[in-house]
């Protein structure tokens, strides 16, 4: 069998999944070529992984010189993990040179470079693949399933809550993900995969947007309002730590990846979530009318004590509810650290609904609540990473649920995100339509729910 000439495009902490992939699942079908990377410490350890695994050494590259790794290396597809405001550039030119692209979320921030793809896929007619891990969850396929069979009828309504913990939460407000200019703030980087999951779920694809929220928690005037008092510009440091704080130190994959590799670029992963300079949200909410004529309400806050989402869609024949709590508590007494839910574990008796770690109920008109089982698997995300990974090294098998991305896929997904930046920023509600993507413009490509109109 030939191999995939694969090269990595950014090599942060978010590439580690394709790398892991690449070297062990994957071996008789793809190769890992080329690195491209400008910290030449973060490319420096992804090459040594390659080193230990017994595999040829991958070149090293930096991304001025792109165009000539994907040729000289002969690259077929490139896997891009660089930081968000990076994505569309890094993707037209791969596309350009002959490539084709695995990209992470979100595809890119903005309208503007969203146009710039879609003008590269429709000059190259090359592939650019988007990883929605979340489709492949086995509690969201489940809900997604029920949608699909018609069990609900046709989809009037949905609210969605996501909450963000004080451990997983806080992070984004540490490194760069904290400057709206590098990620889109929250509803871009974050929020684009739980909007890609309604679009999915229904089958439908947005089409106005109005937003509402602020920075509330995070940031040096909400410290002082609250009177925390001075604090250390980044958790990396001698002596006592709080639980926001994050060390370096205790983590040698973190330490490796951005505390040794500060000398070659000044990039900060571990700031005080406290400080000036923050310019995204923490607490956001939205109304999003789709197509096929639903209503989205949607909240986000990342500061939360426990983490998880709670998703009810409603129907013309009932209503479906989606549970999760992916954390029960952050305890900060011995270390910063999450404790699941104790009844994560727990099986309910025959008849009982007791509160655990997921949970998918259906309630027909006229009926009786049911619980709907969920099939996990192995392996994060109930096995769902798994899932992707073989749609992404060995191709998409015919799949009834629709879980594959694509690029137009990633549109209509970060669509709503920069609606709601835009929202947020004039008070008014934003038609996606005006976004100047094309695509948006389009009748809906999303796969389709059965009885659901575009």
């Amino acid at each position: 069998m030939v191999r995939t000439r694969y090269a990595l495009v950014g090599a942060g902490h978010r590439a580690q999944m394709y790398v892991h992939a690449l070297l062990d699942l994957y071996t008789d079908r793809a190769e890992l070529v080329a690195i491209c990377e400008p910290n030449p410490a973060r490319a420096e350890h992804y090459a040594a992984l390659v080193a230990d695994a017994r595999q040829a050494a991958p070149s090293v590259w930096v991304p001025d010189r792109l165009e000539e790794m994907i040729d000289r290396e002969r690259v077929d597809r490139v896997i891009v993990c660089a930081r968000d405001d990076r994505h569309a550039e890094l993707i037209v030119r791969a596309l350009d040179a002959g490539a084709d692209v695995v990209v992470e979320k979100p595809l890119t921030i903005d309208a503007e470079s969203a146009a710039a793809i879609e003008q590269a896929v429709d000059r190259t007619g090359g592939e650019v693949v988007l990883t929605f891990n979340y489709r492949y969850s086995p509690r969201n396929s489940a809900l997604r399933q029920v949608i699909q069979d018609g069990l609900i009828g046709d989809v009037t309504s949905i609210d969605f809550s996501w909450m963000l913990d004080t451990k997983h939460g806080a992070d984004y407000f540490r490194r760069w993900h904290r400057e709206k200019e590098h990620s889109g703030g929250l509803l871009v980087h974050k929020s684009s995969h739980h909007f890609d999951l309604v679009n999915w779920w229904i089958g439908s694809t947005p089409r106005r947007v109005f937003a509402s929220g602020g920075l509330r928690f995070y940031g040096a005037d909400n410290a002082a309002a609250r009177g925390l008092g001075a604090r250390p510009e980044r958790g990396t440091h001698d002596g006592a730590h709080d639980p926001f704080e994050l060390d370096l130190r205790d983590d040698p994959r973190l330490r490796e990846l951005y505390l040794d590799a500060e000398e070659h670029d000044g990039y900060l992963r571990d700031r005080d979530v406290f400080a000036p300079g923050i310019t995204i949200e923490d607490n956001l909410a939205l109304v999003v009318d789709y197509a096929n004529g639903a209503t989205l309400s949607y909240s986000l806050n990342a500061h939360c004590p426990w983490e998880g989402y709670r998703v009810a869609v409603n129907g013309t024949e009932g209503r479906v509810e989606l549970e999760v709590g992916e954390r029960g508590a952050v305890l900060g007494d011995d270390g910063l650290h999450a404790v699941l839910d104790p009844s994560a574990s727990e099986t309910p008796d025959a008849g009982t609904l007791r509160p655990r770690r997921e949970r998918v109920l259906l309630q027909r008109h006229w009926a009786e609540a049911v619980e709907v089982p969920i099939p996990n698997g192995a392996g994060a995300h109930g096995g769902g990473d798994a899932l992707l990974l073989h749609d992404v090294f060995v191709g998409p098998a015919a799949d009834p649920l629709g879980r594959p991305a694509d690029w137009t896929d990633g549109v209509q997904a970060i669509a709503v995100g920069i609606a709601g930046n835009i929202s947020l920023s004039t008070g008014l509600p934003v038609d996606t339509a005006g976004l100047g993507v094309a695509l948006l413009n389009a009748p809906s490509r999303t796969a389709a729910v059965p009885g659901r109109g575009a």
